[in-house]
C-alpha cells in the first residue's frame, strides 16, 4: 500500500472523528452500526478494486451502462439531430459534433432513464432488488426497515424513495428522518447519473462504473454519517422489520413508459430551473466579492480573485488532502468539491471534465477522488427539495425536518468524502479501472 493509500484510509477515521465532534449528542454512539457501516463499504471496494472476479464485473458495469447510454442517444439524435451527437461524434450523414451542448445531449438520456426505471418497477424487478438491499442492511447494520428501505432505494432513485416508506414517514423518530434525508443527499438516482456519465465518458472512459460504485458506497456511508451526527435516542417503530416498499402500479406498460417520461421531463425542468436560477444568484455574489476585494488587495499588496469557489476552495481544501489527493491537485479540486455546494453537483462535474480535458491535474488519482466525492446531492439546493418534499408528504414532521435538515447536508457531504477515502485506500492504476 502507498502512502497516499494510507493517507486515505485514516482519512476514513478523521472524517468519523469530525462527525462526531459535530453529533448533538457525542455519547450515544450506536458503534455496531458505524463499524458494520464501514465494513461493508471496505467489502465493496475491495471485492470491486482487488479481487479479479470482480474487477471484471465493474468493466461490466461500466460497459453495459455506456451501451445503455448510447441507446438512449437514439432518440435524442432522431429529434435534435446534429447537436444531439457527442463530442467527436459524426451522424450517419457525415456531419460532425458541434461539442458538448448539455441540454441536447445529456438531459434527453434523464427522460430514457426514468421511463426505464419505472418499467423496471411495473414489472416488480426493482422492488426485489430493493428488498434484497434493504434487507442486507436491516440484517447487518442493525437499522430500522424503513431506513433500509430509504438507503436501499436511495441507491436507484431520488426524492421519490420516500413513497416507498409513505405509510411510516409520520412516525419516523428524529434519527430517522436525518437519516432519510442524508441517504437523500449522499446517493444519487440513476437517472441523474447518465447525466453526469454522458458529461465525462469522453475523458474518462470507465466513468460509468466508478459512479455506480460510489453510489453502492454511499448508502452504507450516508447511514454512519447520519447516526454520528444525529444519534438515535428513540425505539424506531420498525427497527429489525423488513418491510415492504410501498409502490402505486400503473395500470399497464405503456402507462408506466408515459408517467417515467413525463416524471423525466419534470425532473429535466427542475435542474434547468434550478441551474439557471442559482448560477445567476452566485454570479452576482462574486461580482459583489470581486468589488469588495479588489480595494482589499491594492490596499494589503494581495493577489488573487475572491468569489464563492475560491473561499469554499480553502475551507475543503485539508478534507482534499484528507481524502489522499497528492498535493500539486489538491488545490484544484478542493475547489470543485467546494463549489458543489453552492452550483450543484452538476456543475462541479462539467468543471472535472474541463480541468480534465485540459490536462490540468497531474495525477488519475485525484480524478478518482474527485470522481466520489462529488457523487450525490449535498448541496444548499437540494436539502431545500428534500426538506420541502419530505415535509409534504409528512406535515406532522415539519419542525423536525427543519430542525435537521442542515445537519443532515453535513452528514451527506461528510460521506461523500467518506466513499472519496475509501476509493482512494484501494486506487492502483491498473489500466482497467481508468480507461485513460
Amino acid at each position: 500500500m502507498e502512502l497516499y493509500n494510507l493517507v486515505s484510509f485514516f482519512g476514513i477515521f478523521f472524517l468519523l472523528f469530525f462527525a462526531w465532534l459535530l453529533s448533538s449528542d457525542r455519547r450515544k454512539m450506536n458503534w455496531h452500526v458505524i463499524i458494520w457501516g464501514i465494513i461493508i463499504q471496505l467489502m465493496i471496494a475491495v471485492f470491486l478494486f482487488v479481487v479479479p472476479i470482480g474487477s471484471g464485473i465493474f468493466i461490466w458495469i461500466n460497459d453495459a451502462a455506456v451501451k445503455v447510454l448510447s441507446s438512449a442517444s437514439a432518440g435524442a439524435k432522431f429529434v435534435f439531430g446534429i447537436l444531439a451527437l457527442s463530442p467527436g461524434e459524426i451522424g450517419d450523414s457525415g456531419e460532425k459534433s458541434l461539442g458538448f451542448i448539455l441540454a441536447f445531449q445529456s438531459f434527453p438520456t434523464i427522460i430514457f432513464f426514468s421511463a426505464l426505471i419505472s418499467i423496471l418497477y411495473y414489472f416488480n424487478i426493482m422492488q426485489r432488488v430493493i428488498r434484497g438491499f434493504a434487507f442486507f442492511f436491516t440484517r447487518f447494520m442493525r437499522i430500522s426497515g424503513a431506513e433500509s428501505l430509504v438507503a436501499a432505494s436511495e441507491i436507484f432513485v431520488g426524492i421519490e424513495s420516500n413513497l416507498a416508506v409513505r405509510p411510516y414517514l409520520n412516525k419516523l423518530t428524529i434519527s430517522e428522518i436525518c437519516t432519510v434525508m442524508t441517504c437523500g443527499m449522499a446517493t444519487v438516482a440513476s437517472n441523474v447519473l447518465v447525466l453526469y456519465v454522458s458529461s465525462l465518458k469522453a475523458v474518462f472512459p470507465t466513468i460509468a462504473g466508478h459512479l455506480v460504485t460510489a453510489s453502492l458506497l454511499a448508502a452504507p456511508a450516508a447511514v454512519v454519517m447520519s447516526k454520528i451526527i444525529v444519534p438515535e435516542g428513540e425505539k424506531p417503530e420498525t427497527l429489525g422489520i423488513n418491510i415492504q416498499p410501498f409502490y402505486e402500479k400503473e395500470n399497464s406498460f405503456f402507462e408506466a413508459i408515459i408517467n417515467g417520461a413525463n416524471a423525466g421531463v419534470k425532473l429535466i425542468v427542475g435542474i434547468v430551473a434550478l441551474l439557471v436560477a442559482v448560477l445567476g444568484l452566485v454570479a452576482l455574489i462574486d461580482l459583489i466579492l470581486t468589488s469588495f476585494g479588489m480595494p482589499v488587495n491594492h490596499l494589503l499588496d494581495l493577489k488573487g480573485t475572491w468569489s464563492l469557489k475560491s473561499i469554499l476552495s480553502y475551507i475543503f481544501y485539508p478534507f482534499t488532502l484528507i481524502c489522499g489527493v497528492p498535493l500539486p491537485d489538491a488545490k484544484i479540486v478542493s475547489g470543485i468539491i467546494g463549489e458543489r455546494i453552492i452550483v450543484t453537483e452538476v456543475v462541479a462535474y462539467k468543471d472535472l471534465a474541463v480541468v480534465m480535458k485540459d490536462g490540468l491535474l497531474q495525477n488519475p488519482r485525484s480524478v478518482v477522488i474527485a470522481t466520489y466525492a462529488l457523487c450525490g446531492f449535498a448541496h444548499l439546493a437540494s436539502m431545500a427539495i428534500f426538506a420541502g418534499g419530505l415535509s409534504a408528504l409528512a406535515p406532522g414532521k415539519t419542525g423536525i425536518i427543519a430542525k435537521v435538515a442542515f445537519r443532515a447536508l453535513i452528514a451527506a457531504t461528510l460521506a461523500g468524502l467518506m466513499t472519496a477515502c475509501v476509493a482512494g485506500t484501494f486506487f492502483s492504476q491498473r489500466p482497467t479501472l481508468l480507461g485513460f
